[in-house]
């Protein structure tokens, strides 16, 4: 068998990709090792699954530090490293009409946050970091602390549509929305854009003249808990 490469989990909810990676794990049909999960809420059926795999959980959660922020940044809030022009220059997650003052605050309030990730998830030293439902987009405050070889991603991510069709929040409902006769999902490495990252694996499926959303969900899901342990072990292989 490979070497195991170890992998870090992140996660927002109920983890059914996450658990289709233990599972994965577990049985050895990926070369892949979980040593913890994430989440930027407490208290989700994915750190549930975690825990009954003998995983590391933790959790740190976005709406408090968010709403904290809310009452006013101070610059001994920001993490040391954190460069606000830096950062500015890279982010493309923004909406061009944004003012400055709101660019600002989502760029430090998620340092914020991302920081006690950081702090939490470099000790680990993982190869590979996978968004395994994690619903926050990361910026490059968090990525170029992952990302840090020259032209090597390490940060993995599904998404629910055939990308570049449909990036964003709602990759089955738009693909529903639009009349699509074919949907599918998307394993991508994490750059600076919204599901912008090179992709590394897709599945596709199907839509029937009279499926519903929920069809359209439940078939894309069914595809995503194979797609994503196979693309995990792609790279492993490449590893």
């Amino acid at each position: 068998m490979a070497k195991k490469i170890s992998v870090g989990t992140l996660i927002s909810g109920g983890g059914t990709n996450l658990q289709a990676i233990i599972d994965a794990c577990l049985n050895n049909s990926i070369d892949a090792n979980i040593l913890f999960t994430g989440s930027d809420s407490p208290g989700v059926k994915g750190l549930e699954r975690a825990q009954k795999a003998n995983i590391d959980t933790f959790v740190v959660d976005y709406s408090q530090i968010i709403q904290s922020c809310k009452k006013g940044i101070n610059d001994t809030d920001l993490p040391k490293d954190f460069n606000l022009e830096e950062i500015q220059s890279k982010q493309q997650l923004v909406a061009g009409d944004a003012s400055k003052e709101q660019i600002a605050f989502f760029l430090k309030s998620r340092a914020i946050a991302e920081r006690k990730f950081l702090d939490i998830i470099l000790a680990y030293n993982v190869d590979l970091l996978v968004l395994a439902g994690f619903m926050r987009v990361l910026t490059p405050y968090f990525i170029d602390r992952i990302n840090t070889d020259p032209g090597r991603y390490k940060i993995m991510n599904i998404h629910p549509a055939l990308l570049p069709s449909f990036p964003g929040t709602d990759g089955y409902g738009d693909t529903f929305a639009y009349g699509c006769k074919v949907g599918g999902c998307t394993v991508h490495f994490i750059d600076y854009g919204e599901d912008t990252g090179p992709i590394i694996g897709q599945k596709a499926f199907e839509i029937e003249d009279d499926d519903t959303l929920d069809d359209i969900k439940r078939k894309g899901l069914k595809k995503e808990w194979k797609l994503y342990p196979h693309c995990i072990q792609k790279f492993a292989d490449s590893f």
